[in-house]
């Protein structure tokens, strides 16, 4: 008898997380199983807004309705604006991967910060994972969020923003961290 096979939303950062991105490899690897993914492109990635991200968020969260939510970078402030405002429907597991300082100071995303952790993450199971060597959050504000939110954290050394210029393409941990729910 088959498992059954949970939806996976994967949600991309600032930039989008094009091939040879983890987030790309990871949608091509569930799929490849005959997964059920949705890989969100949002729009104006370079120049993300807050506003038009979210309700693009929302109308993907209804119309998907998933079990498991993986976010890397802005998508975790995203989430954390969504999270603050509605009152949304609870997912089994959340991957927040590498989120950057809630108090960013970078142009291009002043419509997403500062934010504060939500006292809710909508999910009955959370997992923050951070990098001893990210350039968007140091490790004191790692240990602070995973405190405010409550969640079990997986710390990477050295594992820069844990993308692909960090050579996190093929990342076969989140692979199978993510298929332990299936």
């Amino acid at each position: 008898m088959r498992k059954v096979q949970k939806k996976v939303l994967i949600l991309h950062g600032w930039g989008g997380s094009d091939f040879p991105h983890w987030q790309s490899w990871l949608a091509g690897e569930l799929a490849r199983d005959y997964g059920k993914v949705n890989f969100v492109k949002f729009s104006d990635q370079d120049e993300p807004n807050l506003g038009v991200w979210m309700n693009e968020l929302e109308l993907e969260l209804e119309a998907f309705k998933p079990d498991i939510v993986v976010c890397h970078s802005l998508a975790n402030a995203l989430w954390f604006h969504l999270c603050n405002a509605h009152n949304i429907r609870v997912v089994e597991k959340l991957f927040l991967v590498a989120p950057p300082s809630l108090n960013t100071q970078i142009d291009e995303l002043k419509s997403f910060f500062p934010v504060n952790p939500p006292k809710d993450l909508y999910a009955k199971y959370s997992l923050l994972v951070t990098s001893t060597n990210d350039p968007y959050m140091n490790e004191k504000e790692a240990e602070e969020l995973q405190k405010a939110l409550n969640v079990t954290m997986e710390v990477i050394k050295d594992g820069g923003h844990l993308n692909s210029d960090s050579a996190y393409g093929e990342w076969e941990w989140i692979l199978q961290e993510v298929k332990k729910s299936f």
